[in-house]
């Protein structure tokens, strides 16, 4: 917390420790609002840093910290006004009673702790889970090296924290420096495993990246960031730009006018300061809630004021720089079709959309290659993990749409390859060949979308040879009703079938020789 706040103009009041810059800046009208901050706070902690048998002691400061909301206290005023040590604080106690006796409170010796396992909870009792949990010394141990190109940024969690070797310990000096610059030198990056606090229960894995200082008074350091253990990744799975057909890619003016919007709006231009930068760009919803609160503190009664002009310039574009770049925005506008996307209902999803019959646009491939996606269903509610006899499209749309895994897209191909096989044979004089057709839609519109026209082209040719082979022609005089064809490369740029291959393929029965 910040123990002080004065004002000074043009100036910054800093506070330094090994070359440590401990003062929150906030640019308010060309002047700085500076916390003192104590330095008691300022370090978090030691640590033992093992490098095998070599063990170095290093300092742990926070490098960047989300600053968070201040936590509002329930305040009560049933307290005598006479009661000059009065807290005013609000306590709260918890009963616990019996499901079969509401009447009966249950006392803590009578209650345990349950987890839930599937659909059953699993009673685990305290001494059963002190026994379970990792209690792991306080220290930081090397696991090993990797290149840096290893490491993505997105990798990284949480706050940063800086190492630094202990002031005065000349040994732990010159080891860290030496160990910062060959890593520096070699492009590396450390793997170490952390336990901030004794008998801590969680451990977390994290990257030591060296920062060589240029200065003759600055140590070298390392920064450290948390990385992600395999239950934290979220792999969203998305097709690439370059994959897409060229009519779904920018042309030469599209691409022009966004490079002059990119420039057009650079935040750091030549010759000029840069603007927004972090060091003075306060966060604008906690600056208006503590100046309301300093204003509040002095007028109870006091209105909330309108933002102020300063925080409104980080939160809205410069209107001075968009009025003189009117062209530039005026040339995007005209390159784009921009239009509002409309909100859909969750539970509404229009995944095909067949043509209007008689129409001739898109001839040679046929209704079924007309069709279109609008929109896409919120999954967050159902996860579906296989395709059924009763809703396969819907099934199969689910199934594709998921992105808490990358195995999810090729198990729906594959469990819909196999509900079109089970239609066919299944069929009763073609009573399920309208719903094959439907799958087997649905199967063609995931493909294109996922970029996966192998799966859809090799299985309906291997869908025709099997339906000849086992007299079931009458299914292939079906589709080819329809006019079904292969996904063809202006669909799909990975599809090896040429847009004169696509339109010849029509699914026809032929006689077994």
């Amino acid at each position: 917390m910040f123990a002080s706040k004065m004002k000074c103009n043009h100036s910054l009041k800093a506070l330094s420790n090994l070359g440590l810059i401990l003062c929150c800046q906030t640019t308010v009208n060309r002047s700085y609002t500076c916390y003192d901050i104590k330095m008691g706070k300022s370090i978090n902690f030691k640590l033992q840093l093992h490098i095998y048998s070599n063990v170095i002691i290093v300092w742990v400061y926070k490098k960047t910290s989300e600053e968070k909301f201040p936590t509002l206290k329930k305040y009560s005023d049933k307290a005598p006004p006479t009661d000059k040590f009065a807290t005013h604080e609000v306590k709260v106690d918890y009963e616990y009673r019996s499901v079969e006796d509401t009447s009966k409170v249950v006392p803590p010796e009578g209650r345990i702790k349950g987890y839930r396992y599937g659909p059953q909870v699993v009673p685990i009792a305290p001494s059963e889970w002190d026994a379970v949990k990792f209690k792991p010394e306080k220290s930081v141990k090397l696991l090993g090296f990797t290149d840096a190109k290893n490491i993505l940024r997105h990798f990284y969690m949480k706050d940063v924290n800086v190492f630094i070797a202990d002031p005065g310990n000349t040994r732990a000096i010159l080891a860290v420096s030496a160990l910062a610059r060959a890593m520096k030198e070699k492009n590396k990056v450390a793997i170490v495993r952390c336990v901030w606090r004794n008998g801590q229960g969680s451990v977390v894995v994290g990257v030591l990246t060296p920062n060589v200082s240029d200065k003759d008074n600055t140590p070298d350091s390392f920064y450290f960031n948390v990385l992600p253990f395999a239950e934290d990744v979220r792999e969203f799975q998305f097709p690439s730009f370059n994959n897409f057909p060229s009519s779904w890619q920018p042309n030469e003016q599209q691409q022009e006018a966004a490079d002059n919007l990119v420039k057009m709006l650079d935040l750091a231009p030549s010759g000029k300061e840069e603007a927004l930068q972090p060091n003075f760009t306060p966060n604008p919803v906690l600056e208006r809630f503590y100046r309301y609160l300093e204003l509040k503190s002095k007028h109870p009664d006091v209105a909330v004021p309108p933002l102020d002009e300063t925080l409104k310039k980080m939160t809205e574009p410069d209107p001075e720089v968009l009025s003189q770049n009117k062209s530039v925005i005026d040339a995007f506008r005209r390159n784009f079709d921009l239009k509002e996307n409309p909100k859909l209902k969750k539970s509404t999803r229009r995944f095909l959309q067949e043509k209007p019959s008689g129409s001739k646009e898109g001839e040679g491939c046929g209704d079924i290659a007309a069709q279109s996606v609008d929109s896409i269903k919120d999954t967050s509610v159902v996860k579906v993990e296989n395709i059924g006899n009763l809703t396969p499209v819907q099934d199969f749309e689910n199934m594709m749409s998921r992105r808490d895994g990358p195995e999810w897209i090729g198990k729906a191909i594959k469990d819909m390859k196999k509900r079109i096989f089970d239609l066919v044979e299944d069929s009763f004089e073609g009573d399920n060949y309208p719903k094959a057709l439907e799958c087997l839609v649905a199967l063609r519109k995931g493909c294109i979308l996922e970029q996966e026209p192998k799966h859809f082209n090799d299985f309906l040719r291997h869908l025709c040879k099997f339906c000849q082979k086992n007299n079931l022609s009458c299914f292939c005089e079906f589709l080819a009703s329809k006019e079904l064809t292969l996904i063809s490369k202006t669909e799909a740029i990975d599809s090896e079938v040429t847009d004169d291959e696509a339109r010849s393929f029509l699914v026809k029965s032929e006689p077994k020789t």
